[in-house]
């Protein structure tokens, strides 16, 4: 009887890779489509510091797969049961967010050892993201630690300040939400720069520009800032 796959329902549509501000990592994401489309590697292994577009890259990588008629799954480890592992080898490209996350936990390690296993068995393609190297990983598995590290690894690169307000806006665009260059400023000049606060602040601003039914301005920046604290 065949396995019934886990509906998917965490991808974006934004997070593409026109909707990422590629700044120093160009590299990173050419290999990153290489990958999805020549099939000669069967594992890739992203790392980086929060806010940086992990999990944006791993679901655009997902999405471009799917575009090109591949079988693909994201599957984001947080808050996940590992029964949702079963079958999911049967599909071409695989890709696991925060691997990291599920570190210590016995269930979880031995079905991800398990499932590694089997999807190495038919030659499909694994992608893999953390917030640090293999080694580093704090898994109790060896062995499972040590599959991690058999394909390439990448990292990807901090960004300059100048470079997240550009990232901020290019995701906004791709969100249907302008933002002038004189809102660019005041965010440079009196925002506290870094990724996972200006993604949160976008979140709110979507949310605002919405229920207002008005475009971003300044004001509107300041009071939402004010309601939930600069970062």
């Amino acid at each position: 009887m065949a396995v019934q796959l886990p509906l998917q329902f965490d991808l974006q549509s934004e997070n593409n890779f026109d909707s990422f501000f590629p700044a120093s990592n160009q590299e990173l994401l050419e290999h990153l489509q290489r990958f999805i489309h020549d099939k000669q590697e069967l594992q890739l292994y992203l790392w980086g510091e929060t806010g940086l577009g992990k999990t944006h890259l791993l679901q655009a990588c997902c999405q471009q797969a799917q575009h090109i008629g591949r079988q693909a799954f994201y599957l984001n480890l947080i808050d996940a049961n590992p029964e949702i592992l079963e079958g999911l080898d049967a599909i071409e490209l695989v890709c696991l967010d925060n691997v990291d996350q599920i570190a210590g936990n016995a269930d979880w390690e031995h079905a991800l050892f398990n499932f590694y296993n089997r999807l190495r068995e038919r030659e499909h393609q694994l992608l893999l993201t953390a917030s640090c190297p293999p080694r580093y990983l704090p898994f109790m598995l060896h062995d499972l630690k040590t599959r991690m590290s058999w394909g390439l690894t990448l990292k990807l690169k901090i960004l300059s300040d100048a470079e997240m307000i550009a990232a901020f806006r290019l995701k906004a665009q791709s969100m249907g939400i302008e933002v002038p260059d004189r809102i660019a400023r005041f965010l440079q000049q009196h925002y506290q720069r870094n990724l996972p606060g200006l993604w949160q602040l976008l979140d709110k601003i979507a949310q605002t520009t919405l229920m207002e039914k008005r475009k971003l301005s300044v004001a509107m920046i300041k009071r939402i800032i004010d309601q939930n604290g600069p970062n």
